[in-house]
């Protein structure tokens, strides 16, 4: 019998490995992006301190519509790029939390470049 392999754990394996690579500073935090089947989530970090400097999400009560899409990952891209620039960020280093850069990932670093961020 051929076993399944748990794509979650790949992608765990895949972090681990890049979060051995990529850090944020204080200067250029980490733009950190999860998602699940009907969300996805963004925060910018910086592992220096060990601080979420902003955080946006599909989950907030501001948010309508469906959150596990495209459109939506682009709008939380916006968002997370507006309350960096509020912030006085603007540039990040993107962690794509060992995603493929595809699909919804990939809509949310595009919405992040248009509301200003530079990765």
């Amino acid at each position: 019998m051929v076993a399944k392999k748990d794509s979650n754990k790949a992608r765990l394996k895949r972090h681990k490995r890049v979060r051995g690579k990529v850090s944020g500073t204080p200067e250029r935090p980490r733009l950190d992006v999860f998602r699940s089947a009907k969300n996805i989530y963004a925060q910018v970090i910086d592992d220096v301190n060990g601080v979420t400097i902003a955080s946006a999400s599909t989950v907030e009560k501001d948010f309508s519509g469906y959150g596990g899409n495209k459109d939506a990952a682009k709008k939380i891209g916006q968002v997370i790029a507006e309350r960096c620039k509020a912030k006085g960020i603007e540039n990040v280093v993107f962690d794509r939390g060992g995603y493929l850069y595809h699909g919804r990932v990939k809509e949310l670093a595009e919405g992040a470049r248009e509301g200003g961020l530079q990765f």
